[in-house]
């Protein structure tokens, strides 16, 4: 594979094109589409989008999702996942994963763990393609929250910690 926005795959040599399987849903912070590449979970993207289809991984990504913005602590990692990325931006990515529901670790926290620095893990952090389902709103800065890539900003990024019980 190329390349990939949500549902588009690009393949290489062959010129292939093809739409991976999406779903949208309506969330507190917009609507939001999941999309699937392969069986497992490739992206969590703002918006709706132009293609629908009601896989059994996508009816079940967006079930715990519903869940979630309901209140309920639900468990993400039942949900295969394959987000892209370089090997660096993946020990992030697993280690955002491993912050539990209603917890929080700092930029500091994930690059001690992952080795780099705060503002690499930052950068590691700002480009999670599935975010929410890998938690990067538990990722917080020393003094204050710190960034969020969605619509709101760090508005949303607020809200679902409020909703975590955290703030």
């Amino acid at each position: 594979m190329v390349g990939n926005t949500a549902g588009l795959t690009v393949s290489g040599g062959s010129g292939t094109v093809s739409f991976m399987p999406q779903l949208s849903c309506h969330s507190p912070f917009g609507a939001l589409t999941i999309s699937e590449d392969e069986g497992q979970i490739v992206a969590l993207d703002w918006g709706w989008g132009r293609d629908q289809e009601e896989t059994p991984l996508l009816l079940k990504a967006r079930d715990l999702l519903e869940r979630y913005f309901d209140g309920e602590s639900v468990d993400f990692d039942t949900l295969p996942y394959r987000p892209y990325g370089t090997p660096y931006r993946q020990k992030v990515w697993d280690a955002l994963r491993r912050i539990p529901y209603g917890k929080t670790r700092t930029y500091a926290d994930i690059a001690a763990e992952v080795g780099g620095s705060a503002r690499s893990v930052g950068g590691a952090v700002g480009a999670n393609p599935i975010p929410i389902l890998i938690p990067c709103h538990r990722v917080v800065g020393r003094s204050g929250l710190g960034g969020y890539s969605g619509l709101g900003g760090v508005a949303d990024k607020h809200a679902m910690l409020h909703l975590e019980g955290v703030l």
